[in-house]
């Protein structure tokens, strides 16, 4: 209540942690008010992830501060301009924003944002883990320090989050310069009964047939040839057993990808109709238009019709769904903290137990199928993620990046704010005190030189630096405001109606079916100009847009629990019949090929190495092994060295063991693609190595599995046996 501290409030999924961060803050502005009617700015900034979240707490801050005739207000891209002058003109109450809206406030708005923000006495930062390591998070420190440069003083920053894995980091994050300082509240998980369930399915072995020349119609909607409602038939099971088991209530369904998402939505949607039950089937992501996922929202919220969205990470945050019966997940979960916030969403009521049903699936054992997928690794990850939920282990983020792309942005940002500034100027504002506190003097100025080679800044004869055109180019596009890359989708419209957006990788030509938002549709025309799409409703046919992977990272330690669980005798009682099955079939081929006593193997003219390690670890072997001139590449559990015995490989491995670790950076130098983020195509060779080497590369780590390698005996010259 005295507003001088920082504070994380750390609890589960709907335990009221805005309400503990909003009803002191409301009380006190509301004094204030009551005290001096002539008090101007806003009093409390609320910075969300997502503008489907601002709406959502918007309608509940709004219904808490009616009372209070506090006012409350949203600032993104699709409020209108007119509300955000009167706001400007009459500042006053709580402010929800985005990072990006906060980024084009200090751009758009540099002659006002600081009589806006003038009587600001707390920043609220909601859903922190979800910015804790990345590049927007990088973005957000910088914006907090910039509002304080701004203000001329501290500002008390409230973080909530409910899947923390170190809460330490999160405290550096809040408050860099100052983290023993912040107050940390802790919440219980709030779950009394967790009903949880994971089933397997076996995908069957094709037959060996020589491929037929598609016809025309198999041509245009991709089905090979095979009918237009030729399903796998362990998707058809899955969706059948969904269909079954949600039909009566209100629930979600993740999917690990936006495909499959329609592919799951489309078939149950289908079904539905076939059957004619009330239950709608809808399909929620985030390449919808806005108003079709704000009307699965509100269909979720209104009790009068079960519905069952069928979503990516949407739906996973905060926002109000109404009362969720039960979560599904499809494919083993991306990371035990997306799983922990996804259950969040169910069991709210009291009394009523959280319900997660996870459906797996593994190839039918044959003797073509490899090592890595013989041990049945998609069952065991997801088992191995379910136990460490149930024990509340949550992926520590990653806070070695550099994040430089991101201070290239923000490097442009601060120019545009001031009308230019001083190198000194810059760094001392953006990483002395500010979010990238880790960046020397010595980078920053090869950072300032790489951008004057490419004109996105340029330096007068009195030192001044200001945008060169091609900084000036990207400030002016609309894109600029986020950190991340943002893809350039062609846009669907149906009888003048967007339904949303799509990568199109290949030309689509007119007759084209796929499916989208959980229904079918022939292209009409294609405006590739414009990137647009006509669509019509089609009856049959198609399949969904290929869109981007998820990019999610496997920890360290879910793989060193995937190993625990093959050596251990348990059998989880939450796993089905099959799935059962699937967990005796990956124990024994994990016995028979003698893992407990080894990690290296040999497999037809190739060597597997089994590091039983995270991605990043995994990554670190397969740069040092292509420095020593070997082919590699990551095949699930295990890298498959090409044209190598396992016995030179180990024989490798033990030399590399007992040599002095690498340093990351020249490490990273032997690595052909290095640019990932938004701006790295602006850095030069040197900054793409250290940028590369901060955010891929675990030196130490992989030095520890290569020792823990070379401890053992070496590898036995034959070849693994046949798995089955």
């Amino acid at each position: 209540m005295t507003g001088g501290r920082d504070l994380l409030i750390s609890a589960g999924t709907a335990s009221g942690k805005s309400e503990a961060a909003w009803l002191p803050m409301c009380s006190i502005l509301a004094r204030r008010r009551e005290e001096d009617a002539l008090a101007r700015g806003v009093g409390a900034m609320v910075i969300s992830p997502l503008k489907a979240l601002i709406n959502d707490q918007y309608g509940r801050l709004s219904e808490l501060c009616e009372r209070l005739e506090l006012p409350v207000h949203r600032w993104h891209g699709d409020v209108a301009s007119c509300r955000k002058s009167s706001l400007l003109r009459r500042p006053t109450g709580v402010l929800l924003i985005t990072p990006e809206s906060l980024e084009s406030l200090f751009i758009n708005h540099s002659d006002g944002i600081a009589g806006l923000l003038r009587a600001l006495s707390w920043i609220v930062i909601d859903e922190l883990h979800s910015f804790v390591g990345s590049a927007r998070g990088a973005q957000l420190q910088s914006l907090l320090h910039r509002v304080e440069v701004l203000l001329g003083r501290r500002v008390p920053r409230v973080a909530l989050s409910a899947t923390l894995g170190d809460v330490a980091s999160a405290a550096r994050f809040l408050r860099p310069q100052d983290a023993q300082s912040v107050a940390i509240v802790s919440g219980t998980d709030g779950t009394d009964e967790i009903r949880l369930q994971v089933r397997g399915y076996v995908v069957p072995t094709p037959p060996v047939t020589a491929p037929a020349e598609p016809d025309d119609a198999a041509r245009r909607t991709g089905s090979g040839g095979t009918g237009q409602d030729s399903v796998p038939s362990e998707i058809a099971q899955i969706a059948d057993h969904l269909f079954r088991t949600l039909r009566e209530r209100d629930n979600l369904v993740f999917a690990n990808s936006r495909a499959a998402v329609e592919t799951y939505a489309e078939l149950l949607a289908r079904r539905s109709r076939e059957e004619r039950i009330r239950t709608e089937f809808l399909a929620h992501h985030g390449s919808l238009a806005k108003d079709l996922r704000e009307h699965v929202e509100a269909r979720l919220r209104d009790s009068s019709t079960p519905v069952t969205a069928v979503c990516t990470s949407t739906l996973e945050l905060g926002i109000d769904v109404g009362s969720v019966q039960a979560i599904a997940q499809i494919g083993s979960p991306l990371t035990v903290s997306s799983l922990r916030q996804r259950l969040g969403r169910s069991g709210r009521r009291p009394g009523t137990p959280a319900v997660l049903r996870v459906y797996v699936t593994e190839p039918q054992a044959s003797d073509d199928v490899p090592p890595p997928d013989a041990l049945r690794g998609e069952l065991f990850q997801t088992v191995a993620m379910v136990e460490l939920l149930l024990s509340a282990w949550y992926e520590p983020p990653h806070t070695a990046g550099l994040h430089l792309s991101t201070l290239i942005q923000q490097v442009l940002s601060v120019l545009a704010q001031r009308g230019g500034a001083r190198a000194g100027e810059l760094f001392d504002l953006l990483c002395g005190d500010g979010g990238f506190a880790g960046i020397g003097p010595s980078v920053f100025a090869q950072l300032l030189r790489d951008l004057g080679r490419h004109d996105l800044v340029r330096q007068e004869a009195d030192g001044l630096l200001l945008p060169g055109a091609r900084g000036e180019a990207h400030l002016n596009h609309y894109s600029f405001y986020a950190a991340f890359q943002t893809s350039q989708d062609h846009r669907l419209v149906a009888q003048g109606r967007t339904l949303g957006t799509m990568p199109v990788e290949r030309p689509l030509a007119p007759g084209t079916l796929l499916v989208f938002g959980g229904r079918r549709w022939r292209v009409l025309a294609v405006d590739v100009e414009h990137r647009v799409i006509e669509l019509v409703p089609s009856e049959g046919g198609g399949q969904p847009p290929s869109f981007p992977g998820n990019g999610s990272e496997t920890a360290d330690e879910v793989r060193r629990t995937m190993r625990s669980l093959y050596l251990s005798p348990e059998v989880p009682r939450y796993l089905d019949p099959v799935a059962r099955d699937l967990l005796r079939e990956g124990r024994e081929v994990f016995h028979r090929f003698g893992h407990s006593r080894q990690q290296v193997f040999g497999w037809h003219e190739d060597a597997l190495l089994f590091p039983w390690a995270g991605d990043r670890v995994m990554n670190t072997l397969l740069v040092v092994l292509a420095r020593h001139g070997l082919s590699a590449g990551q095949d699930g559990l295990c890298l498959t060295v090409r044209g190598v015995s396992p016995l030179a490989l180990w024989e490798l491995i033990r030399d590399l063991a007992v040599s002095p670790q690498p340093d990351p950076v020249e490490l990273a130098t032997g690595v052909r693609v290095r640019a990932r983020d938004k701006y790295d195509c602006y850095l030069g060779q040197e900054l793409l190595s250290l940028a590369y080497a901060a955010r891929a590369l675990d030196v130490p780590g992989t030095w520890e599995v290569l020792s823990q390698v070379a401890s053992l005996p070496p590898p036995a010259p034959q070849l693994l046996p046949r798995a089955w």
